[in-house]
């Protein structure tokens, strides 16, 4: 069974991308309104309810996993602003991906007073105990981006569809290969997954390989190396730990060197940015040339590093996930949560942690190539021209 199954993925698949598309306008909406709320004007409404402005508000703990990859110190900054701009007090941690360390600091958050918990988790299952300290202190949960399992006391799920994430990482690839075109290969592909104590990294892989999967039981797409997972229940079996770029670096030189002597690689599936560019270093030192044997490479969270990498040629795509959407999205639930509001969430079924179905709040990532780099990333202002090089 996969994940999709397990987790009634497929069945509400056309009706939730609506909702997610219709769910996002109406957060970015909600989160601009709130924003300009005062006293004298209670009117302006979230989740149907009327607004109340939070002159003096009460403490957020937000803990956030690293700053050895950039979009999370993205992440935590913009939340930590928005939410100081509506006056709330805020405790920004990072834990340097030590799931002990991130237990210790959530346990300060909860010493200190902390209202409402903000976690995007290190390790998705080890917060159990420190969850059941949080609710003995009242102090509300939202996951972000990254489920907690094992808990009843995750009170909301707020992230991107990551499912649909690897999904449209799969068909990109089966686009630039025109196997739907009638394209016959075999095309040599080498798939990558993400840290195995992510949970989200399971639906990354699970949205790619129920696309490609097809493709490779055919014979179209072969894996030289081995390395592809008989189900999606497998995935851990090519995942990198701590989405570390270095040690993608390393499993794709051990790749080309044992099983590419005679032969090139086509396709490289990486689920996000952070190993992109350690694959792409690998190819980079074996004598892969951008715009001759170049493979096609996915990649995701639209880094900075990627980013100039895809316009020199050196990555095929990005899966961009505006996180500024996320923490507008998390700060409208902060807001409804301290006015007493019924929090607006987009699904109800998904998210099983194992105890409880979680309820979330879903936005839509999009596809971003070299020749949308300007039109999705520069207008939007996530980066100036000059950032990027254009």
């Amino acid at each position: 069974m996969t994940p999709r199954e397990g987790h009634t993925l497929m069945s509400t698949r056309t009706t939730r991308t609506t909702v997610v598309l219709a769910g996002l306008a109406l957060a970015l909406t909600s989160a601009a309104c709130t924003a300009e709320r005062t006293e004298n004007d209670p009117a302006q409404t979230t989740g149907g309810a009327t607004g109340e402005v939070v002159e003096e508000g009460g403490l957020v703990g937000i803990a956030m996993p690293t700053r050895s990859l950039e979009r999370w110190n993205n992440d935590g900054a913009h939340l930590e602003e928005l939410l100081q701009e509506r006056g709330y007090e805020t405790s920004l941690q990072y834990a340097d991906n030590e799931v002990d360390q991130q237990i210790t600091q959530i346990q300060n958050m909860i010493n200190q007073g902390a209202d409402i918990l903000v976690i995007a988790s290190i390790d998705g299952t080890a917060l159990g105990p420190v969850l059941d300290q949080a609710d003995a202190a009242g102090a509300t949960v939202i996951a972000y981006d990254r489920l907690i399992n094992g808990s009843e006391h995750v009170d909301y799920y707020a992230t991107f569809d990551n499912y649909e994430v690897g999904k449209l990482q799969g068909e990109f690839i089966v686009e630039q290969l025109g196997l739907e075109d009638g394209e016959e290969g075999p095309f040599n592909l080498e798939p990558f997954a993400g840290s195995p104590d992510d949970n989200n990294a399971l639906f990354f892989f699970s949205g790619a390989w129920d696309v490609l999967n097809p493709y490779i039981e055919s014979g179209t797409i072969v894996v030289p190396s081995g390395k592809a997972p008989a189900s999606n229940e497998e995935w851990t079996s090519i995942g990198i730990q701590s989405w570390s770029s270095q040690t993608a670096q390393s499993e794709m030189e051990n790749r080309l060197n044992s099983f590419y002597a005679d032969d090139e690689v086509d396709v490289v599936l990486s689920p996000n940015d952070s190993l992109a560019l350690g694959i792409e270093q690998a190819l980079d030192a074996n004598g892969y040339t951008p715009g001759e044997n170049w493979p096609i490479i996915t990649g995701q969270d639209a880094d900075l590093a990627n980013v100039k990498n895809m316009l020199a040629g050196m990555q095929s795509m990005t899966v961009w996930k505006d996180t500024r959407a996320l923490g507008d999205q998390v700060a409208t639930m902060i807001d409804q949560i301290t006015a007493g509001e019924e929090v607006e969430v987009n699904d109800t079924e998904t998210y099983d942690n194992g105890v409880t179905v979680v309820p979330a709040f879903l936005l839509p990532p999009q596809v971003v190539t070299p020749d949308t780099v300007e039109s999705a990333l520069v207008e939007s202002e996530f980066y100036t021209a000059d950032e990027i090089g254009l």
